[in-house]
């Protein structure tokens, strides 16, 4: 025991009097070991994001819209008693429409107009109950409301991107210019991750879009939330229900899918970081194998010494081990706290919530030991079947 205490010390002993060449073999097991960490917990992290907003936003939306055919080629349209039509199905909770006008101008009341004249702006009407449809949120002000339809206000609700856009205060009186007539905006929507066409359009009253611009009240789009476990079947009968059977084509999506299907991408795109996370402990292992094998040149003069004190093939080879393995411990453990800080650092900028996975610091940090101990063999042995006569001529 005392003479293995020893050969830890000569070792270590090894390691801290070269510390620049120490930290360059050290590097890879790092890199390796935080590529590995940070990819995987990074992908978990966005799908947490994903799963909570799922969570908050419902899986069971669906949205159905004229593909052409209702209109005979002009902007597509449902049936003006589409809402009802949809209302018919047995599973259907809530549904909604929506009717995007088309042709307009949206400018704001003052700074910019030239500017925001070539930017194109949805302006839309819808039913009232389409926050309650979606699960939305306002960021200020109110919501279209009976109102605004019986006395024909000329009201309006932005989505927060245009608010952004037209540096839009809370509680700022400002007013909007739709195609020569002034609106006031009366709140702004907050942005709804499953219709991100909501947070840059303009929603304003029926009464008062068939008033100046002489609109047909015909939804172009249907929200509609499915009850729990039928969003497949109730998806499956929406066409049939809105066109009655006939040849009008309905299409129908079903968003959240497209946020599962991000989740997928992250998976694969975890994958190929690990892959590179793994890539780069090999390559970190080649690193260490070269720059030991130099080492063992270099300290040829100490090792002949060693071997005519009397040290055995075995202790020297030892000592070389040693010396891998607390690079490969070393690196790995900062490898991991590395990867952990990227996770927080990335997960903080992009608001997700940090999610860690803690086996996998033991699968990293186990990956880099193992890399670093194998690739000090060679090193090991070579040092091990010097001579010391052979040392004189190397050194």
């Amino acid at each position: 025991m005392k003479r293995f205490r020893e050969i830890l010390n000569v070792a270590f002993s090894g390691l801290t009097a070269r510390k620049i060449r120490t930290l360059l073999i050290m590097l890879g097991p790092v890199l390796g070991a935080a590529g590995i960490v940070a990819a995987v917990g990074l992908n978990e992290s966005a799908k947490g994001d994903v799963r909570k907003t799922l969570e908050r936003l419902g899986t069971n939306l669906i949205v159905a819209s004229a593909d052409g055919t209702f209109s005979g080629g002009e902007a597509p349209t449902l049936p003006e008693d589409a809402v009802q039509r949809a209302r018919n199905v047995s599973s259907v909770d809530r549904v909604a429409g929506i009717t995007e006008i088309g042709n307009l101008t949206v400018l704001p009341s003052q700074g910019g107009r030239d500017f925001f004249r070539i930017i194109p702006v949805p302006v839309l009407t819808s039913d009232q109950n389409l926050l309650n449809v979606l699960d939305a949120r306002m960021l200020t002000g109110r919501f279209i409301n009976g109102s605004d339809e019986k006395n024909l206000f000329r009201s309006a609700v932005i989505g927060q991107d245009l608010a952004d856009d037209y540096q839009y205060l809370p509680g700022e009186v400002r007013t909007i210019d739709v195609d020569g007539q002034t609106y006031a905006i009366v709140g702004v929507l907050e942005n709804v991750d499953l219709v991100p066409k909501l947070d840059s359009a303009v929603i304003i009253p029926k009464s008062s879009a068939e008033e100046d611009f002489d609109i047909e009240q015909k939804p172009t789009t249907l929200y509609v939330r499915a009850t729990e476990g039928t969003v497949d079947s109730t998806a499956d009968a929406l066409p049939i229900a809105i066109n009655l059977g006939g040849n009008e084509g309905v299409t129908v999506a079903v968003p959240s899918d497209l946020l599962e299907a991000q989740g997928a991408v992250d998976t694969t795109l975890r994958n190929v970081l690990f892959l590179m996370g793994g890539l780069a402990l090999l390559v970190g292992g080649v690193g260490i194998a070269n720059v030991m094998s130099i080492s063992v040149i270099q300290r040829s003069g100490e090792i002949g010494i060693r071997r005519a004190l009397g040290h055995t093939k075995s202790t020297i080879a030892l000592q070389f081990v040693l010396e891998a393995l607390f690079v490969g411990v070393l690196g790995g453990i900062l490898g991991v706290l590395a990867g952990v800080g990227v996770i927080y650092l990335v997960s903080a900028i992009l608001g997700w919530i940090a999610t860690l996975n803690i086996p996998l610091f033991l699968v990293a940090g186990g990956m880099a030991l193992i890399v670093s101990v194998v690739a000090g063999l060679y090193p090991a042995w070579k040092a091990a079947r010097l001579e010391p006569l052979e040392t004189l001529r190397l050194g």
